[in-house]
């Protein structure tokens, strides 16, 4: 199994003591497993929604003409974050590595979208890197910290995963058509249709509390993209950054940036399996545990 934090494994045994006193029900068992479902995706989510709370925050209260930027005040506020999750063993080092890559991958790409005007942020503070500034890295950090987290919370076991290579490969296209499509054809159809004939035959194999459930790969990252869409909406609503058409006054996010999130996906799932070897599911999986299961779960 892979390693938890001190904080899950308390939160693991907590559900486990919860269900051991439980009176035999079939409706009790049932529950415990979708509660343990929401706190896991809740904890997954802890980085990115701690950040939508401060990016919530600063547009309702922060002072119009306070002596420190609002962008820089976010930049401090998401590197408090970063820190307090690292110091309070909410993520491991491993995981830490994953979500800085994430950080420069995204500082790039957002270094070059402000450029061509893809979409635009306050020119206020001086924690920045030309137009961009620094807070925007953490945002994609957010994804990739829910990523890895909920690899891990959910022990995530592949049937018939793709050649890392082969979707290295598809991964490395996405990201260079983020860049080529202002200047040549735009590719993120056929890029679509790659990733479903290469992800189509996975199947994701993961354990909420006692029980192995299993959904097709290519489901779970539209279900993750779409997240992260309601997620743009608020921090867009938010004023952290603004498309074009949402200068002259906010209105929600097109849909069609769903096929966007959707092959950022890719990119993140890529990243995260090259520190977490994708595994097979387990012989047997799908059948549920008895009460007192040997050995620790993943929480």
């Amino acid at each position: 199994m892979r390693s938890s934090t001190p904080l899950e494994e308390r939160l693991d045994e907590r559900a486990r003591r919860f269900l051991a006193s439980a009176p035999a029900s079939r409706v009790r068992p049932k529950l415990t497993e979708f509660v343990v479902f929401g706190l896991k995706q809740g904890w997954a989510c802890i980085f990115g929604a701690a950040l939508l709370a401060v990016l919530i925050a600063a547009r309702l209260w922060y002072p119009d003409g306070a002596a420190l930027a609002r962008n820089d005040f976010l930049t401090l506020a998401a590197v408090a974050i970063q820190v307090l999750m690292v110091v309070f063993k909410l993520e491991t080092l491993r995981e830490l590595r994953v979500i800085i890559l994430f950080h420069l991958v995204g500082t790039v790409m957002e270094l070059f979208k402000t450029d061509v005007g893809s979409w635009s942020y306050e020119a206020e503070g001086v924690l920045r890197i030309g137009a961009v500034p620094l807070f925007s890295g953490f945002m994609y950090a957010a994804v990739g910290s829910y990523m890895v987290r909920v690899y891990r919370l959910f022990d995530l076991r592949f049937a018939n995963y793709p050649r890392r290579w082969i979707t290295a490969i598809v991964a490395a296209a996405i990201y260079a058509n983020f860049f080529s499509h202002h200047y040549i054809w735009d590719l993120r159809w056929v890029l679509l249709a790659a990733v479903v004939i290469i992800f189509g035959r996975c199947v994701m194999h993961f354990r909420v509390f006692r029980k192995h459930h299993r959904m097709p790969l290519v489901i779970a990252f539209l279900l993750v993209a779409l997240f992260i869409w309601i997620a743009e909406n608020i921090a867009t609503w938010s004023g952290a950054w603004l498309y074009p058409s949402q200068v002259d006054g906010w209105h929600p996010v097109p849909l069609d940036k769903l096929v966007s999130w959707f092959l950022l996906m890719i990119i993140s799932v890529v990243l995260v399996a090259w520190v977490y070897k994708p595994q097979p599911p387990d012989s047997g999986e799908g059948q549920e545990e008895s009460a007192e299961p040997q050995g620790k779960l993943a929480y």
